[in-house]
């Protein structure tokens, strides 16, 4: 067997085309469709075609978001470093996570509960347009829905991916039932890249 040598563009624009390709003739609006696209490139898993929910007009809102300087919020350092913060500065964004900050730590410590959870806390005092980008803990959305119904936070879009076992499906099901728009991959599927992912669908979105 011969492995053909491409460039990155060139490996990303045939990932793109074989995707579409599998997905035998299934399509969504734009940008959602590109948000879908992007999640299962980044996971090569065709269940977030199904499993991506969207709040009305979340995709949308979300890419408006960005083009006024948004400031993404995410819950963890690999998320974080997923998301192309260049492209996203050249609309004035950025991106932020506050998990290892010394306060943040000392915080969860002194209280007995996650970084996660006091990291989005920091994110309450943030100006400006917001996007919360949670792809690891369910801690962080439960949280982050306490302070939405207390009126101590209000992001203009909150990217629900937490993966794993425990709260995972019912922290999600809680960001759903809230007054915020959203994207949320329901069931227990997600992660930090996939929090990355949908991120970058929308800074690289061009109508």
């Amino acid at each position: 067997m011969v492995c053909e040598i491409l460039k990155p563009e060139d490996i990303e624009k045939k990932s793109m085309e074989i995707i579409t390709s599998e997905l035998n003739g299934r399509t969504w609006p734009e940008p959602k469709f590109s948000i879908v696209k992007r999640c299962i490139h980044t996971s090569a898993d065709f269940d977030y075609a199904d499993s991506l929910v969207f709040s009305n007009n979340a995709e949308n809102i979300g890419v408006d978001l960005i083009r006024k300087g948004a400031t993404v919020v995410t819950d963890t350092k690999m998320a974080a470093s997923g998301i192309n913060k260049k492209r996203l500065g050249s609309y004035g964004g950025n991106v932020k996570c506050f998990i290892s900050d010394d306060d943040v730590i000392a915080e969860a410590k002194s209280r007995n509960c996650t970084r996660a959870a006091v990291s989005m806390e920091q994110a309450a005092g943030i100006k400006g347009p917001l996007i919360i980008a949670v792809g690891n803990a369910p801690t962080a959305l439960i949280t982050l829905h306490g302070m939405i119904e207390e009126g101590k936070i209000n992001p203009g879009l909150v990217i629900g991916v937490p993966v794993g076992f425990v709260n995972v499906t019912e922290s999600k099901e809680m960001i759903m039932k809230s007054n915020v728009p959203y994207i949320v991959a329901a069931g227990r599927k997600g992660g930090s890249g996939i929090a990355a992912a949908i991120c970058n669908a929308m800074i690289y979105y061009k109508e």
